[in-house]
């Protein structure tokens, strides 16, 4: 690909993938060539009942001992988004050594806030039971998101209410980095945002921002300088919450990055754009 495609490869993607769609994520599939070393194998498997209730895996080819997992959580607003348009992110974490699930959830509106957080939860469980048969380690489980994937994330390693109503417990997310995620964002100015999280009774109890806490799994959150979808504050506050408390927290903003750069950076015609892939894969190489 030359240099000039790959510009316009990147307009493409980046002006489609986002918090409001993730339509372009799927051209990256067909832009990104097979990594070495990695594989799919297995496609929808069920973690619920529901159609969406369904994740797919990838895996270093390689066999021997166990391997840190990621459970990756893509963007769309929580009203858009599919598991295949993101293959490329599995393959790309499983050349590095990681078995990596990618996941559906329910969407907006056929549910609200927190069904969607839910959802990853129970795929969550299902990973720890599981995820051994395909040469993963229940015990080092980490979580990637981007967008309101970084926000599911968030909570997810946030709010303990969520992993204990999936039967989990406290210590089951090793590590997490969310890639240009929304974390501060009341009161609520976009359609997806009221469509998402309106209805809920108490909307401070929506803001990753409010759980920041002594304990919380270690935390590496980037962003792009030129995001205007959600704002680097967002990182920031986060970032801020968690130093105030004690946790561990590391942050990244790329220079010149926009919101969809983050995750296409993940692609490897784009790595270019920014380190992602290095930044995520070196930190949570530091727990496990």
């Amino acid at each position: 690909m030359t240099s000039a495609t790959r510009r316009t490869m990147l307009s493409l993607v980046g002006s489609s993938v986002g918090l409001a769609g993730c339509s372009g994520a799927g051209l990256l599939n067909a832009v990104s060539p097979a990594e070495p070393g990695a594989s799919q194998v297995a496609r929808d498997v069920a973690f619920g009942p529901h159609p969406r209730q369904r994740l797919d895996i990838y895996a270093p080819a390689s066999s021997g001992s166990r391997r840190p997992v990621i459970l990756f959580i893509y963007g769309g607003a929580w009203n858009t988004g599919g598991k295949a348009d993101y293959a490329f992110v599995g393959r790309a974490f499983a050349a590095r050594g990681f078995v990596t699930v990618i996941a559906d959830y329910r969407l907006v509106p056929e549910v609200r806030f927190p069904d969607f957080i839910d959802d990853g939860a129970r795929a969550l469980a299902l990973i720890r039971d599981q995820i051994g048969r395909y040469g993963g380690d229940r015990n080092r489980i980490h979580l990637v998101g981007h967008s309101a994937g970084a926000y599911n994330a968030a909570m997810l390693a946030l709010d303990p209410r969520f992993l204990a109503r999936a039967g989990l417990g406290s210590g089951t997310i090793k590590a997490v980095a969310g890639l240009s995620g929304p974390y501060d964002f009341l009161p609520l100015d976009q359609l997806a945002s009221v469509a998402a999280f309106g209805m809920a009774r108490d909307l401070a109890a929506t803001q990753p921002v409010n759980f920041a806490r002594r304990g919380a799994p270690p935390m590496l959150l980037v962003t792009g300088s030129a995001d205007t979808t959600v704002y680097p504050r967002n990182t920031e506050a986060l970032a801020a919450r968690l130093r105030r408390a004690g946790a561990v927290v590391s942050v990244r903003i790329y220079p010149g990055v926009d919101h969809a750069g983050t995750v296409v950076a993940l692609a490897s015609p784009f790595r270019g754009q920014a380190p992602v892939l290095a930044d995520v894969t070196g930190f949570f190489g530091r727990f496990g």
